[in-house]
C-alpha cells in the first residue's frame, strides 16, 4: 500500500475493494494500530485516528481478520470471547452477559464451553466475529466476514452487522467480495489500488453505474458483471479413481461422527462439488478422500485407474511421496501446508520430493507462478502474502506435483474478480484435460461454473 489519501467520517460505512494483494488488509491492520516501526518494514506519511496513532486507540477499535483462526487464542469458546473484555478491564460481573449476548448475535450454534478446536472454519469465523463484536469498538473493520460462512449464515451475519452497527453507532470499513450481498451495509465505497492509493471513491450506486466496466477489468467484483465462465470441451473417458464405502470419521472427545455412511465415487475427467452448512463435515470428507485421515469405519478406496495393480487399496496407508504423486490437497487454511522461506521454493518442494529432474520442476514452478499471478512474488516469504495470493498459492503447490487428483477445500477464498476467473479456467482444463477435482465450497458460483456433481451434506454428516 502506498500514496493513500483518504478520510473517513464517524459514522460511515465504507466497503473497501480492490484487486487481490492491494493492501485492504495492510490498511485495516494499520488503523487497528498492530503496527509496530520497530518490527520492520518501511512506513511514510501520517495515519490517524481520532485524531491520534492508531496504537494509542487501540481501545476504540475492533479488527476481525480475514483469517479467524489467528484471532482465536483460549481452548473454550466462551474463554475466547472474554479475552478482549478482560484485557480491557472490563469488570467481571459485566464479562459473561457480553459475552453471551455476542455469542447470541452471531446465532453461534454451542455454549461457551464448547473446545475452540473442534469448530469449523465457517464457526471460527463466527466465534471471532462475536469476540470482536462484543468489544463493542466505536471502530468496526471486518476483513471478509463471511467468507467462509455459508450462504443462509453469510445473510444472517449481515443482518447482525446492520442491527450492532445501527446500535453503537459505530464506523464500519467492510472489506467483502460479495458485493452485491454487502451494499445494504454500507454507504460508500473505495476502491483502492497497489501502490496507488484511490481508484474511486463515491456512493455505491454511483461507482457502480459509473465506473463498474473500468473496476471490473481491474479485477475488482461489480455487481452485474461475472466472469466468463469456461468454455465447454470434450473429455477423455471417465474412470473411478477413489471410492468411499460407508466411510466415517470421528475426531477425538467428540461425541458424534463428523461425517457418517458416505459411499461415493471420484471419477476422472470430472469435477465433484461438496456443499452444506458450516459443521457439517465438508472439509472432513475432503481429507477422507485425499488420504489425509483414515476413515473410523468403512473404507476410502483407489481405483484401478489410480493405482494400477493396488486398486481397492486403503489411500490412508500410502506413504506420502506415493500419495503426492496421485493426490494433490489444498487445505482450508492455507497457512497449514507452507514448509519454505519462498514462494518459488514452496513450489520446488513438490516436485523435488517426487524425483523431478531440476529443469522440470523449475520450468513448472515458473509455469505456475505466471498462470496464477504471483511471478512478482517468487521470492517473498509465503505467510506474508495477502489471504487470496497465500489461497492461490496453496492451490499452485498441490498442482506442481501433477497429480491425478486435486481436493481443493475453499479454493476461491480471498480471489478477485480476475484471479477467480483464472482459477475456474484453470481447473476446467486439468478437468477436460481427464483429471479429478473434489472441491468444498460455499462459492455457489464457483460451483455453478466448474462443478459436474454435486454432493450435499447435512448437519449430521450424512450425504443428503
Amino acid at each position: 500500500m502506498r500514496g493513500l489519501d483518504l478520510t473517513i467520517e464517524p459514522g460511515e460505512r465504507v466497503l473497501l475493494l480492490g484487486s487481490s494483494g492491494s493492501g485492504k488488509s495492510t490498511l485495516l491492520s494499520a488503523l487497528a494500530g498492530l503496527f509496530d516501526p520497530a518490527g520492520g518494514g518501511e512506513t511514510e506519511g501520517i495515519l490517524l485516528v481520532d485524531g491520534r496513532d492508531p496504537r494509542q486507540t487501540r481501545d476504540r477499535a475492533g479488527l476481525l481478520f480475514q483469517d479467524p483462526e489467528v484471532q482465536i487464542v483460549m481452548g473454550r469458546v466462551g474463554d475466547d470471547v472474554a479475552f478482549g473484555l478482560e484485557n480491557r478491564c472490563v469488570p467481571t460481573p459485566g464479562i459473561w452477559p457480553r459475552v453471551d449476548a455476542a455469542l447470541a448475535a452471531v446465532d453461534f450454534p454451542y455454549g461457551r464451553d464448547r473446545a475452540t478446536q473442534a469448530l469449523s472454519g465457517g464457526e471460527q469465523q463466527r466465534l471471532a466475529l462475536a469476540g470482536t463484536l462484543a468489544l463493542q469498538p466505536g471502530l468496526l473493520m471486518l476483513d471478509e466476514p463471511t467468507a467462509n460462512l455459508d450462504p443462509d449464515g453469510a445473510s444472517e451475519v449481515r443482518l447482525v452487522l446492520d442491527r450492532v452497527v445501527e446500535r453503537l453507532g459505530a464506523t464500519l470499513i467492510l472489506v467483502e467480495h460479495r458485493v452485491d450481498e454487502s451494499l445494504p451495509l454500507v454507504d460508500r465505497v473505495v476502491v483502492i489500488e497497489a501502490g496507488g492509493g484511490v481508484m474511486v471513491d463515491g456512493a455505491p450506486h454511483e461507482v457502480f453505474r459509473e465506473q463498474g466496466a473500468r473496476l471490473a477489468d481491474a479485477g475488482v467484483w461489480v455487481p452485474d458483471h461475472p466472469p466468463a465462465a469456461p468454455p465447454r470441451r470434450s473429455r477423455p473417458p471417465s474412470e473411478t479413481l477413489i471410492i468411499a464405502e460407508h466411510a466415517a470419521f470421528r475426531y477425538p472427545s467428540m461425541a458424534v461422527d463428523a461425517v457418517a455412511n458416505v459411499d461415493l465415487s471420484v471419477r476422472s475427467s470430472e469435477a465433484l462439488a461438496i456443499t452444506g452448512p458450516n459443521g457439517s463435515g465438508k472439509s472432513t470428507l475432503g481429507l477422507l478422500l485425499a488420504g489425509l485421515i483414515a476413515p473410523r469405519v468403512g473404507r476410502v478406496m483407489a481405483g484401478e485407474a489410480l493405482s494400477a495393480g493396488h486398486g481397492r487399496e486403503p489411500i490412508a496407508g500410502w506413504p506420502a511421496r506415493k500419495l503426492v504423486r496421485r493426490i494433490g490437497t489444498v487445505f482450508q487454511d492455507p497457512e497449514h501446508q507452507f514448509l519454505t522461506a519462498s514462494v518459488r521454493e514452496e513450489l520446488l518442494l513438490g516436485p523435488r520430493r517426487v524425483g523431478l529432474a531440476p529443469a522440470v520442476a523449475a520450468r513448472r514452478a515458473d509455469e505456475l507462478l505466471e498462470r496464477l499471478r504471483l511471478t512478482h512474488l517468487a521470492a517473498a516469504n509465503p505467510f506474508t502474502l495477502s489471504g487470496g495470493e497465500k489461497r492461490r498459492l496453496s492451490v499452485a503447490t498441490a498442482l506442481a506435483t501433477a497429480p491425478a487428483v486435486l481436493v481443493l477445500d475453499e479454493p476461491t477464498f480471498g480471489q478477485d474478480r480476475r484471479t477467480w476467473g483464472d482459477l475456474v479456467h484453470l481447473l476446467a482444463a486439468l478437468r477436460d484435460s481427464g483429471r479429478a477435482i473434489v472441491f468444498v465450497t460455499h462459492d455457489r458460483a464457483f460451483a455453478h461454473a466448474l462443478g459436474d456433481r454435486t454432493v450435499q451434506l447435512g448437519q449430521s454428516g450424512v450425504l443428503s
